[in-house]
């Protein structure tokens, strides 16, 4: 049962690609993490040797710390920083709880490269509309909460990748882009095997949207007006990612909370 110190792994599931979930920090031995490399999804890899140094970078922030069954390293870290000025708390039974309560986990062995700050750093074409946009979501809020985009000119994306460390993604001939009928938020998915019901429902949409099928779902020719507004409203595409951010919170919490929901105001009564 949790305490005012920890979290369950149900609770933690509800916060997690939320605009507002607390940073969640993997501290697992590197050879528990080598037993099994995958993480929590949005999860960022630190040691907790080391917790002193890097701990006050999360002053002021909420954190979920686990290790592999939530006992000393979690407890430890969470301590420093509590010390720290972070509000932080720890994950039930770990790692191996949420494992054995059979929650998405995230496998690294597909992400990019890290940059010295432990960042993945991704490249795609400039002025974005759909996946260009719904793809950095996805990554900001389920597999690397620290991730930089580059958007720039179509012709030199492969180029600037090869230069510069980033994986290209959304343009042909690449790993990170349309298979068949599937768009590349489709492929993230599937690919770092975070698939849950909300997801795959805004996929369809996303799907709908950018690939110019608004009868796969009557939501996706909003979401395509709304992509092309953005567009419009935004010289800035690094602007135009923060706002479209808010677009595809909105969209997912409307797919995993509200899809039952209606709204019958004003009511269509009878005239006296």
């Amino acid at each position: 049962m949790s305490t005012f110190t920890t979290i369950s792994s149900e609770k933690l599931a509800r916060l997690i690609g939320t605009a507002n979930a607390p940073v969640l920090i993997d501290v697992r031995t590197e050879e528990d993490f080598a037993a099994d490399r995958r993480l929590i999804p949005g999860s960022i890899k630190l040691s907790h040797e080391t917790v002193a140094e890097w701990g006050g970078d999360f002053a002021g922030r909420s954190a979920i710390v686990s290790c592999l069954r939530g006992a000393k390293l979690a407890q430890g870290t969470a301590a420093w920083l509590r010390q720290l000025g972070a509000e932080a708390e720890t994950l039930e039974d770990g790692f191996e709880g949420w494992k054995a309560a059979k929650l998405p986990l995230l496998d690294t062995r597909k992400l990019p490269p890290r940059d010295a700050k432990g960042r993945t750093v991704w490249v795609t074409r400039a002025r974005p509309k759909v996946d260009r946009i719904a793809c950095p979501w996805l990554i900001r809020r389920f597999v690397d909460p620290n991730a930089v985009f580059l958007y720039v000119a179509p012709s030199e994306v492969v180029a600037v990748g090869q230069r510069f460390n980033a994986a290209p993604f959304d343009i042909e001939n690449v790993f990170w882009s349309h298979r068949g009928e599937l768009c590349t938020f489709d492929v993230m998915i599937e690919e770092f095997g975070i698939a849950t019901p909300p997801l795959l429902r805004l996929a369809t949409l996303v799907r709908g949207a950018d690939t110019a099928r608004p009868d796969l779902a009557p939501e996706a020719p909003g979401l395509l007006a709304a992509s092309l507004g953005l567009s419009r409203m935004y010289d800035d595409d690094l602007e135009q990612l923060e706002a479209g951010m808010l677009l595809y919170d909105a969209f997912y919490r409307w797919c995993r909370d509200a899809t039952a929901e209606t709204h019958n105001w004003p009511t269509n009564k009878a005239k006296a």
